[in-house]
């Protein structure tokens, strides 16, 4: 029986790492192997097909920061960072304790159109706010409708107003995708826990502040993780509805790297992967800070 025993085991574990060998192998070839390469890649110099080692090696590293247009890109991206994520996950929380409702009528109705935008592709969306907000488009005529302005808007052409813009687009599109989390994550609490509170004589702030926030910290601090990454890998909002522009004033960091990789006719693949994994540390600090900001262990 021992050795049926130890047969029967030593069959599973050959089968498990036959389903787990070519998935680890597709998953080195195409995630690690590139991640290496282009890591060596950053620390060289010259067109694709006469790449030599920079002199010195960190050439592109150094390059970065006294590069006022990448510093720019940074300083837009940050920008977009602060401003739209806290709006936008306050959002997503908040309609997702007002759609946890049991008495609420439609819920399913209401759910489904607020995680719709999510749904919807990155371009087609981006091209839907440049036409809204465009100098002939349904917001301008809107606020002139309304008497709230007498002229067009060139929203889409001054720096302050094409920065709104993006961080309305992101605001729509992201808040529903966010909300799911927390709806999963307040289904996860048990009712029997508010009604307690309700006894005791709590009211609703008091019972989302002291009992809901609490028991949702680990999904918050997910989605912070996640939104974080996707802000600073920003780019369908900045190729499609500013271009980068007026002046560059709207460019983000990916966006940047894009034209020194592809985008301008310049295949400076040295200098763009430098600049990728510049991204790759910030989004790994800021990711390591939230953790251990969040982590309430002893």
């Amino acid at each position: 029986m021992k050795k049926k025993g130890k047969s029967v085991t030593a069959k599973q574990e050959r089968a498990g790492w036959m389903f787990l060998i070519p998935a680890t192998v597709l998953i080195f070839i195409m995630s690690f192997y590139p991640i290496i390469q282009a890591l060596l890649t950053s620390f060289k110099t010259g067109s694709s097909a006469n790449m030599t080692w920079a002199k010195p090696i960190f050439y592109n590293y150094s390059r970065m920061f006294s590069d006022k247009l990448f510093m720019r890109s940074v300083g837009n991206t940050f920008l977009y960072l602060i401003i739209q994520v806290p709006i936008m996950l306050i959002l997503a929380i908040l309609l997702a304790q007002l759609l946890n409702n049991r008495d609420l009528k439609f819920r399913g109705l209401f759910r489904t159109c607020v995680f719709l935008p999510c749904a919807t592709a990155l371009v087609s969306y981006s091209l839907i706010f440049k036409s809204l907000f465009a100098t002939q488009g349904l917001v301008n005529s809107a606020l002139q409708a309304l008497h709230l302005t007498s002229s067009n808007i060139n929203f889409l052409g001054t720096a302050g107003t094409a920065k709104m813009v993006i961080i309305l687009a992101l605001i729509w599109r992201w808040t529903g995708y966010n909300m799911v989390f927390y709806l999963a994550g307040l289904q996860g609490i048990e009712y029997s826990v508010y009604e307690a509170a309700k006894i005791d004589g709590a009211n609703g702030w008091k019972t989302f502040w002291h009992i809901t926030v609490p028991l949702l910290r680990p999904t918050i601090i997910m989605t912070f993780i996640m939104s974080i990454n996707g802000t600073l890998q920003l780019f369908d909002e900045s190729v499609n509805l500013t271009a980068g522009g007026p002046a560059n004033s709207t460019i983000t960091m990916s966006h940047y790297i894009y034209n020194n990789s592809f985008g301008q006719g310049v295949a400076n693949f040295g200098y763009a992967s430098a600049m990728s994994f510049f991204v790759f540390i910030l989004v790994a600090i800021l990711a390591v800070i939230n953790l251990k900001v969040g982590d309430t262990r002893d």
